[in-house]
């Protein structure tokens, strides 16, 4: 009996250090969701969460993910987010994070990126998220 090939498609995507699913460099909605249906367990929901929060917030956002990590940005101005899993938390990268109103609390190496980690039983402040999130859209992103 011959063995069938798998179906494109249906493979699961394969999860690298700390659980951030490998996923195809590609951009529009289409790459971002299946990023967030790979991501594992309890780190789903907050990246639904999080995507749901960035759409509502900045209607005709742009969509891609690059090097692992959902990107999201402005046509023709660059990507003011990304995010990225973690074995413990999802971290979310603000990447003129250090120009925002009041600045997110994770420091970076970078001088202008600003992080914010959630952490499994966190409660994250939509209202807040939101506003870092609008700021900012309208601050120049980063060209990747």
């Amino acid at each position: 009996m011959r063995k069938r090939a798998p179906r494109r498609g249906t493979a699961k995507p394969r999860l690298l250090a700390g659980g951030n699913p490998q996923i195809a460099k590609g951009y529009g909605d289409a790459p971002v969701q299946a990023y967030i249906a790979a991501m594992p367990g309890w780190k789903r929901d907050v990246g639904r969460k999080l995507d749901a929060l960035i759409v509502r917030a900045v209607p005709g956002v742009h969509k891609a993910v690059k090097w692992n990590s959902p990107l999201y940005g402005m046509e023709g101005e660059g990507w003011f987010l990304g995010i990225h899993v973690f074995t413990r938390y999802v971290k979310v990268a603000f990447f003129r994070g250090a120009s925002l109103h009041p600045v997110p609390p994770g420091e970076s190496k970078q001088q202008h990126t600003r992080y914010l980690d959630i952490h499994e039983n966190d409660e994250l402040d939509e209202a807040q998220f939101t506003a870092w999130v609008k700021q900012a859209s309208q601050l120049p992103g980063e060209r990747m």
